[in-house]
């Protein structure tokens, strides 16, 4: 396996220790343990919102600790044009059409995610990896 986006909600579920995914999160990046995985700015954004909200600066750097083990992913203009494009096709939201935008403009094998709505529209490059996993 090669290159594989994380949504946020899979981060969140991760650091946050999610009492129903954070394990199969954690079990399913395990099982991929030869995988490269990256975020954006974007997932670091929406990530960072609840501890922020909270007051929270335990959590924060847990995320900040997270973040540095995960390749960057930038998000040049390309990616917001191509985000356009999905929007317009797919009626994606602005957040789901950027991350599977991302993806794409970086060459990932997949987009890991629990969006089915994504998955849909990405003909195959997202996956929602919780389906059918039991916690």
């Amino acid at each position: 396996m090669g290159l594989i986006y994380l949504d946020a909600c899979l981060v969140i579920y991760l650091a946050e220790n999610h009492a129903r995914w954070g394990a199969s999160v954690a079990g399913a990046l395990a099982q991929a343990a030869e995988a490269r995985f990256g975020i954006s700015p974007l997932v670091k954004c929406e990530c960072l919102v609840g501890p922020i909200k909270r007051g929270d600066p335990v959590l924060q750097r847990a995320y900040a600790e997270l973040f540095d083990q995960l390749a960057p992913f930038a998000m040049p203009e390309q990616v917001y044009l191509q985000a356009a494009q999905l929007r317009a096709h797919f009626g994606l939201k602005t957040p789901d059409a950027l991350h599977l935008a991302c993806a794409q403009y970086h060459g990932c094998e997949a987009l890991w995610t629990n969006d089915d709505r994504l998955a849909q529209a990405s003909h195959g490059l997202a996956r929602n990896i919780l389906r059918n996993r039991s916690p």
